[in-house]
């Protein structure tokens, strides 16, 4: 459906860089649906250019004759509107965008690498040129997240942001505590279906998780935050047995990514990394490639985001809704927010994190070691909130779980017991996140 006035309007040209899984199918959606996004954009979007790096493969659903392998003369041609970058990479990516920007085309993005990591500098050139940049699509997908964060929220106080970001992750260790497997089956499973790469190294190491944590903690603490400020531990080290451990205990294990203030509210702590999740919280109920987020704020509260995080179809959904939400901003002849970077926060290492533990030691079974690692936890400020003994002689074994601590006290602690001669070895330790209380 089609508004005659909007019909009348000259179109806003459209091209696009990339036609992969999410380039096809943002072409199809462009075309497909056009009268309805027209009627929403408040003009017509003509596709009229989409570069890629192999112009002789066929892609369907796209008209051959838009194809290119000019990038930079299609940006640059003078008469673009909106320029949809959905190719990845830093490299010749952050090069086109600025020269979009620099002839005035705003900019729509999934590139959470190049975000994450020089997101700045897109910005800056899109405040010097008069442009929008847009990209919702770089975290969680479909999932409406970056723009309630940007917009819904502005005028309240975030204080933690808290969440999975990941599918691929989640889709393993879901499975893990399913299915009782390890990792490396898992992990086999997951590629032949599909839902991890041949190379999941920017997955399972939390690269990927990392750089979505920097984008939502620049917009939801107005500051300014890049992947190096984000501690990052990935999920290759969960076994079987920490996954039997956690059900045990009512849990289950996550990869989450966390961004928060600081005690002092002058700091903010971006991490990703495992941790144990009682089944009780939201969290623990999303399952397989799906993505969950928590906002917690002054005045809103709790509020939950969950939806599929990675796809085609997902992350086209969310470039058309920047496409239009840009589009309107073209017609109506304003321009979309900008960087947020008031609040200057300091962004601190996790050692300055309040975090709770689960530890899992194998000790002497002798009498006096129970007060001997309880008293190594009461030195470094450490409080015990469970303790458990499990076996005995060789097999003896502790397992601790800690109330809310600073991670460098807790990292202290740690360290203290491998040293101590009661304790043969510390088998696992692991993040707890989502419990109540001190």
């Amino acid at each position: 459906m089609t508004d005659h006035t909007t019909a009348e309007r000259p179109p806003l040209k459209v091209v696009l860089l990339g036609a992969g899984t999410v380039g096809q199918e943002v072409a199809r959606l462009l075309v497909e649906n056009g009268g309805d996004l027209a009627a929403r954009a408040g003009a017509p979007l003509e596709l009229v250019g989409v570069a890629v790096r192999d112009t002789a493969k066929v892609r369907p659903g796209i008209d051959p004759s838009l194809i290119t392998d000019d990038a930079l003369a299609l940006v640059t041609r003078g008469d673009v509107d909106i320029v949809i970058e959905v190719m990845g990479g830093i490299e010749p990516a952050r090069t086109l965008m600025l020269a979009a920007m620099s002839a005035g085309a705003s900019v729509v993005t999934a590139n959470k690498a190049l975000l994450a990591e020089d997101g700045a500098t897109l910005y800056m050139a899109a405040e010097a040129n008069g442009v929008d940049l847009y990209y919702e699509a770089s975290v969680a997908g479909a999932i409406p997240l970056l723009r309630p964060l940007r917009e819904s929220l502005v005028g309240d106080n975030v204080r933690r942001v808290l969440g999975i970001v990941n599918g691929t992750t989640n889709f393993i260790l879901t499975k893990m505590d399913e299915q009782g497997a390890d990792y490396a089956d898992v992990l086999a499973e997951a590629q032949a279906l599909g839902f991890a790469e041949a190379d999941p190294t920017a997955d399972v190491e939390g690269f990927d998780s990392a750089a979505k944590a920097a984008i939502l903690a620049g917009l939801a603490f107005h500051t300014r935050v890049t992947i190096n400020d984000v501690h990052r531990e990935g999920m290759t080290g969960v076994t079987a047995a920490d996954i039997a451990a956690a059900r045990d205990m009512g849990f289950v294990i996550k990869l989450l990514a966390v961004a928060e203030l600081t005690d002092d509210e002058q700091g903010v702590v971006v991490r990703v990394h495992p941790a144990m999740v009682p089944r009780s919280h939201p969290l623990a109920a999303v399952r397989e490639a799906f993505n969950a987020v928590f906002v917690e704020a002054d005045s809103a509260g709790q509020v939950m985001f969950y939806g599929r995080g990675a796809g085609g179809a997902p992350t086209a959904s969310a470039v058309l809704g920047d496409i239009v939400a840009v589009g309107r901003n073209r017609v109506s002849g304003r321009r979309g927010p900008g960087e947020s970077t008031y609040a200057d926060l300091e962004p601190r290492s996790i050692a300055s994190a309040y975090t709770r533990y689960y530890v899992n030691l194998q000790v002497a079974d002798r009498p006096g070691v129970l007060a001997t690692i309880a008293q190594v936890f009461a030195d470094n400020g450490v409080s015990i909130q469970v303790v458990r003994q499990d076996g005995s002689g060789d097999h003896a074994s502790l397992l601790v779980r800690t109330h809310l601590a600073t991670d460098e006290a807790l990292q202290r602690t740690i360290d203290l017991l491998r040293e101590a001669p009661s304790v043969r070895s510390v088998v696992g330790v692991m993040r707890v996140e989502g419990e109540a209380g001190p």
